[in-house]
């Protein structure tokens, strides 16, 4: 079981944000494993478990100038118009928010939606509510992150913590230069992620979709279309 456990590992990519928790998990299971095999082995489930919640997979990201893809793996939870948090300072007119909602089992590294440069982030302690909920969740702990791309135009990425969630993670700094695709941060375990687009830029995701971070296309802000309709088709 163990050496299994170990191929496993070997075979993933982990976010460094996961190895305490998962040698916690692997200790846990080696003591409960002198107790009790049974128990060892649940303790070895529960760990490949917790390597997994914190796979970071590889992505491809389309380059191409003017897409914003997906911030968070998940399901298109909410697609309406609203103002961006107030301490990012971007104003009080409503813009496209494209929420997607990570459970569990969902890769929860976060990733960068555009190219461009950090203008502001901005923490805000909160409670600990679902965050599928969309009027109890914004009083949530968040993490909030505006993003200038290379056209002068402004998105916002809001890291949300939920009712599992315990700890938001956001590894990037003010004045950073950073591109479409790129890491910049977590939520454990499990909450959702939202995306302000530019300024008169329709989503081209509908609710109920599964979006992959670093690699789904939310919008583009070239586009002419007006936002989407879509239905689940058998």
């Amino acid at each position: 079981m163990l050496d299994s456990a170990i191929t496993f590992l070997q075979a993933i990519r982990i976010h460094k944000a996961g190895w305490p928790f998962i040698l916690l998990f692997a200790a846990a299971a080696v003591a409960a494993g002198f107790v009790s095999e049974p128990l060892g082995y649940v303790g070895a489930v529960l760990t490949a478990w917790c390597a997994y919640f914190f796979r970071d997979p590889d992505r491809v990201t389309p380059t191409r100038d003017g897409l914003i893809v997906s911030a968070a793996d998940g399901a298109v939870q909410l697609i309406d118009r609203a103002s961006p948090p107030e301490e990012l300072g971007m104003g009080n007119g409503a813009r496209w928010r494209v929420a997607v909602f990570m459970n569990v089992f969902d890769v929860h590294v976060n990733r960068i939606p555009a190219d461009g440069t950090v203008a502001a982030l901005r923490y805000r302690p909160g409670r600990f509510v679902n965050a599928s909920l969309d009027k109890l969740s914004e009083g949530n702990e968040r993490q909030s992150l505006r993003l200038t791309m290379a056209d002068g135009r402004d998105l916002a990425v809001v890291q949300i913590a939920g009712l599992i969630a315990r700890r938001i993670v956001c590894d990037v700094v003010e004045g950073q230069a950073v591109e479409a695709g790129e890491r910049f941060g977590m939520i454990r375990f499990g909450s959702r992620v939202d995306v302000y687009l530019p300024a008169e830029v329709e989503p081209l995701v509908a609710v109920g979709q599964r979006a992959i971070a670093g690699e789904t296309v939310l919008a583009d802000v070239r586009a002419q279309e007006p936002a989407r309709a879509a239905e689940v088709r058998g």
